[in-house]
């Protein structure tokens, strides 16, 4: 068998892949955390019985990671993955804190604001990337990514119920508290990146210039954006046809997420060890498309739903895990943190658009329309990554196994 076949994953890049996991899906923490729970609490705040200001609070977040990305991933390749990645850390600490000392909403989109440019998500990849072997990064990616779904339902459980026992201000200084958790995980666990010359940071023209890696970047895009927009209409739904009040979600999320999860590891697995990464991700578009379009032709009750969400978990675990380390494999070598850059700036714009877009289009033409506007994307999405050729597969030396 080849030599890859044989090859393990080593000791430090364990270690890379379970803290540079964490320090994401903390990050992560700071969008999710809100969604179940703010929209009920804002009326609190002065100004907040404005829907526009709610949904700008909400948004915010998103959008202003949408701005910073770029510049976050180019300036990690001049200076170094960690202190950009301490910096934005320290913002996002900053951030979570004024929110929580808010009276007024227009504070609190002030808060998020600051939360959203502390844009990691370029410099904890490019880092995971420096620190892995092509052989293992799909696994590193896969690592990150999960974390992603983890995160979201945890925090569809967990935020109903920490907003009755601390309120909004708590949930705030929790992400404060988990930000200088992160700061010393970068400090002290996650290894220090091999050192390599960095003459300039990576053009990003360059980057925008490439097909192969802007349609991986359409890709998250729409990942994202079908994700957020789904969520407008998911726990309405889980009440209005499912029955279930707020406080049993999790009786939903739980599942799907640990179900899909047990699908994803071997599914990733496949792709990477036995070279079948295209059509893994392809699959994963397709199964995407599926689930739209069941939840518009067949009924909305707790159980089928219960079903969509696990296949529609699946698919976003895989596709999470595989297009980050795509990307990284085939973007030039010193543009690394300037490729990861524009993925997560359009990952950011996603998120932030597909909660303006599902509940513009849900209010307009009625839930069943949001599926099929999500089904169109991910047609769109299946027709660029069709004509896409896969990484290339690696060889590595049986010496290099650790």
């Amino acid at each position: 068998m080849p030599a890859f076949e044989r090859d393990v994953m080593t000791s430090l890049e364990r270690r890379a892949a379970v803290s540079l996991s964490a320090i994401f899906a903390l990050r992560m923490l700071g969008l999710f955390l809100i969604l179940p729970v703010f929209a009920v609490h804002a009326h609190e705040y002065a100004g907040g019985d404005s829907l526009t200001l709610v949904g700008l609070a909400i948004g915010a977040y998103g959008l202003t990671q949408a701005c910073f990305q770029m510049a976050y991933g180019a300036a990690s390749d001049r200076f170094g993955r960690k202190p950009v990645i301490i910096f934005g850390l320290v913002l996002f600490f900053v951030g979570s804190a004024v929110a929580a000392l808010a009276e007024s909403i227009h504070i609190v989109i002030l808060g998020r604001i600051l939360q959203g440019a502390g844009a990691i998500s370029a410099a904890v990849t490019a880092l995971a990337a420096d620190l892995t072997r092509d052989q293992h990064r799909t696994k590193i990616m896969a690592m990150i990514g999960s974390s992603i779904g983890l995160v979201f339902a945890l925090s569809m459980v967990a935020a109903p119920l920490l907003h009755a026992a601390v309120g909004m201000d708590g949930i705030f200084w929790l992400t404060a508290a988990l930000a200088v958790g992160a700061i010393v995980v970068v400090l002290r666990v996650v290894p220090d990146a091999p050192r390599a010359p960095r003459p300039a940071a990576g053009r990003i023209g360059d980057v925008l210039r490439d097909g192969a890696l802007m349609r991986l970047n359409f890709g998250v895009f729409a990942l994202h954006l079908i994700q957020t927009t789904m969520w407008v209409l998911v726990p309405a739904a889980l009440v209005a046809q499912g029955e279930l009040p707020l406080a049993e979600h999790w009786k939903v999320y739980l599942p799907a997420v640990v179900l899909a999860f047990a699908v994803m590891v071997p599914a990733v697995i496949v792709a990477e060890r036995r070279g079948r990464m295209k059509p893994v991700f392809n699959a994963a578009i397709i199964l995407l498309l599926l689930v739209q379009l069941g939840l518009y032709l067949l009924g909305q009750n707790a159980f089928m739903l219960g079903v969509w969400l696990t296949l529609f978990f699946v698919a976003f675990n895989v596709l999470e895990a595989t297009q980050p380390s795509w990307i990284s494999k085939i973007a030039p070598p010193d543009a690394k943190g300037t490729a990861l850059g524009v993925y997560n700036t359009l990952q950011s714009a996603g998120l932030f658009l597909g909660g303006m877009l599902g509940g513009f289009v849900a209010q307009h033409f009625g839930a069943g329309a949001v599926n099929l506007v999500c089904a169109l994307v991910a047609l769109i999405w299946l027709a660029l990554a069709a004509t896409m050729n896969p990484p290339p597969r690696r060889v590595v030396p049986t010496a290099a196994a650790g």
